[in-house]
């Protein structure tokens, strides 16, 4: 694990992030709160394009809760059986769907807590939401931000909870509403589990990563 970046070294990391990509966008598709809810919901263990693939007939028939319960769980498992887990999603699906409309008067809620009292919903994808819906600057750790984060040096920690923290402790306040998706797609594109792109890499020069690729 590196160690912790100084302010000024962030800042510099940051400010290239944004001079690469102003506005860094999420790449799970939805309409509403609810869409996103579920799109990340459905995201575990999968990928972003097989969850777009997915959810793209599902969305246009079921993009509230009410319309989710009355597809039933049979018809989410018949738009959603090409993902990973299918079946235990869709009952997650249908829960939650069933729990907003009883409990939230078919809306999403905007708090941490309520979020992930909902089935299928850990941290991660409460933090999505609260980060892409309302603008929160939450910060969703997957495993590309861990590792990027632990290689690095910008957000090092042991476990999701300690990166986040250290997200949100070190990283200057005006970078906090996209830092994790820059984050996300410096992971996914360039800094890449097993041979990360470092000659592609405009961070390169900052990072502590002792291995760097050729």
């Amino acid at each position: 694990m590196a160690k912790q970046m100084d302010y000024q070294t962030l800042r510099e990391i940051f400010t290239r992030f944004q001079n690469s990509e102003p506005e860094p966008k999420g790449e799970l598709n939805h309409t509403n709160a609810y869409t996103l809810v579920v799109a990340v919901a459905l995201s575990a263990q999968a990928t972003d394009a097989g969850v777009n693939k997915a959810t793209e007939k599902l969305f246009q028939i079921a993009d509230t809760p009410d319309k989710m319960l009355a597809l039933g769980e049979e018809g989410v498992i018949e738009h959603i059986k090409t993902i990973g887990l299918y079946r235990q999603k869709a009952k997650n699906v249908i829960k939650t769907a069933r729990i907003l409309v009883e409990q939230y008067g078919s809306e999403v809620p905007n708090s941490r807590a309520a979020l992930e009292s909902l089935p299928g919903v850990g941290r991660k994808t409460a933090n999505v939401v609260l980060n892409m819906w309302w603008g929160h600057p939450a910060q969703a750790v997957d495993t590309h931000i861990f590792r990027v984060g632990n290689r690095s040096g910008i957000c090092p920690g042991k476990d999701v909870v300690a990166v986040e923290r250290a997200i949100e402790d070190h990283i200057p306040v005006d970078f906090q509403h996209h830092a994790h998706h820059w984050l996300i797609l410096h992971g996914r594109y360039i800094c890449v589990a097993r041979k990360p792109k470092c000659k592609a890499c405009h961070i390169n020069d900052l990072c502590q990563f002792e291995e760097k690729t050729e």
